[in-house]
């Protein structure tokens, strides 16, 4: 892409991509590629790198990020209004007659429609390399040409694997999967966890089924990055005998991360944040998050939340989970974890709709509104 003029990169990873993305960033310098917070913020890097640089610059996202990335396609980089050329790259999860996961069924079907509605021009990449040369220069003949953005979408098979070189990590001596085994036993069946998507909401499926228990304590936000601390936040609310939990990841935390504010003014006695920080998006090819550089914990008590808590191995978690339990909210215990998850993690076998019923149910029993017993 570099031969066509494309310097600048930025985005927000996805699975179908991570060939090209680990390419990247292996490749490209420090100012010239940046892991955005969420696809809208990447978008507005890239107008601010054609302000300065009066070339367009490419982002990356999965086509759910096109809901992020909407107000500043249409409100800055179109022609009606700044008119500023962007190189869209969008992994289309959920085509229609490929196999996919119900979170990605409905953005599948509409993302060629919506890219029409919004009035951009895309292609689907071809297979073949000399192909894709030729649309790539098109592309930029067309952004230059037109001041629009212009989109690549990317299946599943677009892009052959890269191995970068490994590159150091902060090693902590817990998994994500050992923490949560370590912290779901404090929890009383009147608590309510609501877990971000990715591979932490399947792991506690799989905690669950091993123990032989009912998954009706657990809304698996399967979906709608970022949004996990804002629901528990409204069932918080509206059930204010329950303890409600929101297990959350460190990218999901900073594509959102307004969202502390929001619950930190709050003030709810009830609402209980817990963060598996691993510094990197993990359920998507493990790109570095600046998870690691941010101090979750400062920002939250900054935003308002009653207590912080820090933890990074096994005593310290048992340590931190017995305060935990016991304070107010809003309360959040940062869990620094390493990167990774197990090859044969499962997947829920209920599908989302059934979640959702057997959750509310579980919401309506008053019989769990007694506080927390032992």
């Amino acid at each position: 892409m570099t031969e066509a003029g494309i310097e600048f990169f930025c985005g927000v990873p996805d699975s179908l991509l991570i060939g090209v993305t680990a390419c990247i960033a292996e490749n490209a310098a420090e100012d010239r590629h940046i892991t955005a917070a969420n696809e809208g913020g990447a978008v507005a890097l890239a107008a601010g790198h054609y302000l300065a640089a009066e070339k367009p610059a490419l982002v990356y996202m999965q086509n759910s990020g096109l809901g992020n990335a909407l107000n500043p396609l249409v409100s800055l980089a179109d022609p009606l209004v700044y008119g500023i050329p962007v190189l869209l790259l969008i992994g289309w999860r959920g085509e229609p007659g490929v196999k996919d996961e119900p979170q990605h069924l409905k953005q599948g079907k509409v993302t060629l429609p919506l890219l029409e509605t919004l009035g951009l021009k895309y292609a689907v990449m071809p297979e073949n390399e000399g192909e894709f040369s030729s649309l790539l220069q098109d592309a930029m003949e067309y952004m230059q040409d037109k001041g629009k953005p212009f989109a690549l979408i990317a299946r599943k098979e677009s892009f052959t694997a890269y191995s970068p070189v490994a590159r150091g990590v902060s090693d902590y001596p817990l998994s994500r999967e050992a923490a949560l085994r370590l912290i779901l036993p404090f929890l009383v069946p009147s608590d309510v966890v609501v877990s971000t998507t990715g591979k932490l909401s399947r792991e506690i499926y799989e905690y669950r089924a091993g123990l032989k228990e009912g998954h009706q304590r657990d809304f698996l936000n399967v979906g709608s990055m970022g949004h996990a601390s804002q629901i528990a936040l409204g069932i918080a609310l509206q059930k204010p005998q329950r303890s409600v939990y929101c297990f959350d990841g460190d990218g999901a935390v900073l594509m959102h991360m307004g969202a502390l504010a929001i619950i930190g003014n709050s003030a709810r006695p009830n609402f209980k944040h817990i963060v598996f920080n691993n510094g990197s998006h993990d359920s998507v090819g493990g790109q570095p998050t600046v998870g690691f550089a941010v101090d979750f914990c400062a920002v939250a008590k900054a935003c308002g939340f009653k207590t912080v808590l820090r933890a990074d191995s096994e005593a310290e978690v048992q340590e931190k989970m017995e305060q935990f339990v016991a304070v107010g909210g809003p309360s959040l215990l940062e869990v620094r974890v390493s990167k990774g998850a197990r090859a044969d993690l499962g997947r829920p076998a209920r599908t989302p709709q059934q979640n959702k019923e057997d959750f509310m149910e579980f919401l309506r029993d008053k019989m769990q509104e007694k506080g927390r017993k032992k």
